[in-house]
Order: structure tokens, then C-alpha cells, then sequence
């Protein structure tokens, strides 16, 4: 770690947050003055795990429409570089602590912006011979169910726990013990207050599993009551949200003050959902999906969304969801609630089809398995 924190001082341009250096705290990078401001962000932790390909995609760190006009260097002991991200399938020797840098430059050598990390590779045998209940709450991206059954299909490999999926949503399409509470258009809101007293069976016209009537004849929001009746009375040793599309989607992307308002609301619904979990599964660990980046296609948006939504103003608003969602997790300093890197490892170009701009394909859902999968070893 000191030879890369070196380097960057070096650089003269590196802003290191308070305790910087200390595990699971950010530490960002400040843009060169003058220069368009290209936000490079990442996670304070990256996760990897001996023999699955872990990858960080060099546009889904920036903010740019042109991440080609940019030169990226890592910096890291292990992995390598290549034209759009760099990438590692790590070995047993390689398990632990790993400093990780990116520098950027322009055309001309000028360094632009640098920022630092961790990779923490976890033994492939973290948590062998354990059991672990697992319940995933999301929008469309969990809904479509192909993430969680990646999920599935590596913990089911040699060296891991036995598992156990929660939920009451089992689609046609989920693998033997798949389970989740994930449906399409749903956000935190939904999930912390949703009641609805005439539903139809579809996803949409339903209340939120989490909310009940209470003695009083009014909905609340009671998730202890969710594990009685759905979990058998057993709490989930893991919860994953994967949220944040639906909330902020529609927010203005060229108002930086109405993103952060609309932000703002958002982390109100999580910090309420979150308490209640909390005090229904005290020693749960809590793992926040950072947003995954969009679709780098315009087109792709166009097919969804015509003329209304386009690439570059959800780009912008992602971006800052996943700064703000990175902020708030490492400021709490609750080691029960930490970040799940998911939208470092996911292609922007490969991971998505050629005609939707927010829902991967095959290849990007189960990027976000593995980066799921790699977070859950590291609890383990």
C-alpha cells in the first residue's frame, strides 16, 4: 500500500479523504484544474476470488461520453491492462491485500485524475463447512432471476457454504433453490411502504412483502413478521439490495442539485428499510449494489425510450448515485453495512444486448454474480 500511495503523491493531484488509508474508506481522486471534470470513482474495496475473472471497466469508473479519448494505467501487482478494462482471474498465491491505482491521461501524457483501492482476494475456501441464508431484494434486474441463479451456481461449487435462498418470488426461470424478492419497476420506496389492498397476482398491483396491516387495520412496514411467516422464524445471515434504477431514473440529469435532491429522498426509504431489517436480523450483513453503469450504446436507449431518456443524461445520474451510495455506506462506518462493487465489473459494451439500455445480457448478469459472489466470500 505505501508504494502506491507514493506514486499518487508523486502525482501531485491525489485528495485523500480522512482515514484514508484505513480498510473500506474511499479514497478518491480530485480532477486537474481546467480540465473537464471526469469524476473518476472507485469502491474502497475491490473483491476477487482465486479462479473467477474479476474485471474493472475503465468507462464505468468516469464521467464521459468519450472514455476512448483517455489513456487508463493500473497500477496493481496482479491482473493486466487492456484497451477498455483491466482484468485478473487470480490464483491461491495471490490471496490477500493487493494496492490497486488507475491514472488517467490525456493524449499528451497530462495526468488528468487518479484514484486508489484495494483488491482483497478471498480464499476459495472462505466459509466451507458453514450454512448461510441468503435473501436478495431488487427491481427488474433481480427479477429476471439470471444474477441470482449465478450466484447459485458458484456457491455451489467446491470450497463454499451451504446455502439457502429466501423469498417468496420463485420465476419459472429460477434454478433449483433460487429465491428473491425482486420485481421489475420496484424501488426502495416500494419496498419500505407499498401496500396494496386489491392485489391482481402480478408484480406490480401487489404489496411490498415487507408490509402488513397492522392491529390498528393500517399498513406498516414490519420485516420480523416477513421472517416469521416466510423464513421459517430464521433471520438471513445476508441481505443484498440491488436498487436504484426505478428511484432515480426520471431524475433531471442537467440539475446536479435535483439528482442530489432526488438522492437525497431515496437514502431516506433505505435508511427506514434498512432499520427495520436491522432490528428483524441484528447480525445480518447488509451489502448495497452500487447501480450498475448503462449500456454504452445511445441507440440502445433509443430502442427503449425513443426520444425521452437517452445514455449520457442516466449516465450522469448514475454516476453520482453510485458517489453518493459509495459516501454514505463508508461515512455510516457500520461494519454490518458495506458496498457490493457491481457496477466496476460489468462491459458496458458486451455485458448488454444491442436494444436495452439498462438490462443486461447473459454476460453482464453474470458479471453482477460474480461480483456478488466475491463480496459474499469476502463476509466469510
Amino acid at each position: 500500500m505505501n508504494i502506491c500511495i507514493r506514486i499518487l503523491q508523486q502525482l501531485a493531484i491525489v485528495t485523500l479523504l480522512p482515514a484514508a488509508l484505513l480498510p473500506g474508506v474511499l479514497v478518491a481522486a480530485a480532477d486537474a484544474p481546467g480540465e473537464t471534470p471526469l469524476k473518476l470513482t472507485l469502491t474502497p474495496q475491490i473483491y476477487a476470488v482465486p479462479g473467477v475473472e474479476m474485471s474493472v471497466y475503465f468507462d464505468n469508473v468516469v464521467l464521459t461520453e468519450e472514455p476512448h479519448s483517455y489513456h487508463f494505467a493500473v497500477e496493481c501487482a496482479i491482473g493486466r491492462t487492456e484497451d477498455r478494462r483491466w482484468t485478473v482471474i487470480p490464483q491461491t498465491s495471490d490471496v490477500g491485500r493487493i494496492p490497486f491505482a488507475i491514472r488517467i491521461t490525456d493524449g499528451d501524457g497530462n495526468v488528468l485524475a487518479t484514484a486508489s483501492s484495494v483488491l482483497r482476494v478471498v480464499p476459495q475456501e472462505a466459509g466451507h463447512g458453514k450454512s448461510i441464508r441468503l435473501l436478495i431484494v431488487g427491481d427488474s434486474l433481480t427479477h429476471a432471476t439470471k444474477y441470482p441463479n449465478e450466484v447459485a451456481r458458484l456457491l455451489s461449487q467446491p470450497g463454499n457454504p451451504g446455502w439457502t435462498m429466501l423469498g417468496t418470488h420463485r420465476p419459472s426461470s429460477a434454478a433449483e433453490g433460487v429465491a428473491h424478492e425482486g420485481y421489475g419497476g420496484w424501488t426502495w420506496v416500494r419496498f419500505a411502504s407499498k401496500y396494496e389492498p386489491h392485489p391482481d397476482g402480478t408484480h406490480r398491483k401487489r404489496s411490498s412483502p415487507f408490509v402488513f396491516l397492522g392491529d390498528d387495520g393500517k399498513p406498516q412496514l414490519n420485516v420480523q413478521r416477513y421472517i416469521r411467516e416466510h423464513c421459517d422464524e430464521q433471520p438471513p445471515d445476508f441481505v443484498i439490495f440491488m436498487l436504484g434504477i426505478n428511484d432515480c431514473f426520471s431524475a433531471p440529469p442537467d440539475d446536479p442539485a435535483g439528482i442530489d435532491s432526488r438522492i437525497d429522498t431515496v437514502f431516506e426509504h433505505t435508511k427506514t428499510l434498512l432499520a427495520d431489517f436491522r432490528k428483524a436480523a441484528p447480525n445480518a450483513h447488509f451489502g448495497i449494489c452500487l447501480t450498475p453503469a448503462p449500456n454504452s450504446r445511445e441507440a440502445a436507449f433509443q430502442a427503449n425510450y425513443k426520444d425521452r431518456y437517452h445514455r449520457w443524461g442516466w449516465k450522469q445520474i448514475q454516476h453520482r448515485l453510485v458517489q453518493r451510495q459509495i459516501e454514505s455506506v463508508t461515512t455510516s462506518r457500520d461494519n454490518n453495512v458495506s458496498i457490493i462493487p457491481t457496477q466496476l465489473n460489468i462491459d458496458p459494451v458486451d455485458g448488454y444486448p444491442a436494444n436495452n439500455g439498462v438490462h443486461p445480457n447473459e454476460a453482464g448478469y453474470r458479471q453482477l454474480g460474480v461480483s456478488i459472489y466475491a463480496w459474499l466470500k469476502s463476509r466469510l
